[in-house]
């Protein structure tokens, strides 16, 4: 496909109360407001006045009146309205007990359409923090999908994923969780996930396409919706 700047498209979760537009070859691209996610692996630039502004690789900011300058790839997130956000499910969002037969049957934890954006290289050991400086780079497909729960839910504790992840704050205010075990008096570390957040990455890099996960899960103090980002080797 031909090299076009700003491409634009809407995201598979995209609706009337959540736009959500997926951004590729991103300059001097204006943004009214809104949670704004790197997805790639080289820094994003910002600017709302004459001193740009970095976004790392995978992270995220919320902008207002500003611009990204520019990113290799980019999600633009904003809530369009909050009434009666909870009928997800009347929406086509599937309770994730429909998929996995072991969740508990009491939470309330409904996940979106999921969204195929692309392909991306990228060195794994960088990805999780271990060691940039392997030569180790491979390629994945990138997938988006929405999580959404009310507050006080528990999103179950869990620690394995076939694929890198992390995840971003959109709506309300949640938190990333690691645990000693599959017990919840066994938390060890607490991440706060204010709206624009990233969260760096929890798992380590065990072999080729094998990554080890913490005991971890979210937990939403709040009302609260969350972005997954995937990173699915293609093998």
């Amino acid at each position: 496909m031909a090299y076009q700047e700003n491409a634009r498209r809407n995201l598979a979760f995209a609706d009337d109360f959540i736009s959500a537009s997926l951004v590729d070859n991103a300059r001097d691209f204006a943004v009214e407001d809104g949670v704004v996610v790197n997805l790639s692996p080289k820094p994003m630039v910002t600017s709302g006045s004459a001193v740009p502004g970095i976004v790392p690789a995978w992270k995220s900011t919320a902008l207002k009146g500003a611009k990204i300058v520019s990113a290799e790839r980019a999600a633009v997130l904003k809530m369009s309205k909050t009434t009666n956000l909870g009928g997800v499910a009347l929406r086509g969002w599937d309770w994730l007990g429909n998929r996995i037969k072991s969740f508990p049957r009491d939470t309330p934890l409904y996940i979106s359409a999921q969204d195929t954006v692309g392909t991306v290289t990228t060195n794994p050991l960088a990805f999780t923090n271990e060691n940039p400086a392997v030569a180790a780079n491979q390629e994945f497909e990138l997938k988006l999908n929405l999580w959404w729960s009310p507050g006080e839910t528990d999103c179950f504790i869990h620690n394995e994923h076939p694929f890198l992840e992390v995840h971003t704050q959109i709506h309300g205010l949640g938190r990333m969780q690691k645990f000693h075990e599959r017990e919840q008096s066994a938390l060890y570390e607490d991440i706060m996930m204010p709206v624009g957040y990233t969260h760096d990455p929890f798992c380590r890099v065990a072999g080729k396409n094998r990554w080890e996960y913490p005991w971890h899960r979210y937990y939403a103090d709040t009302d609260s919706i969350w972005l997954a980002i995937e990173l699915h080797p293609i093998f």
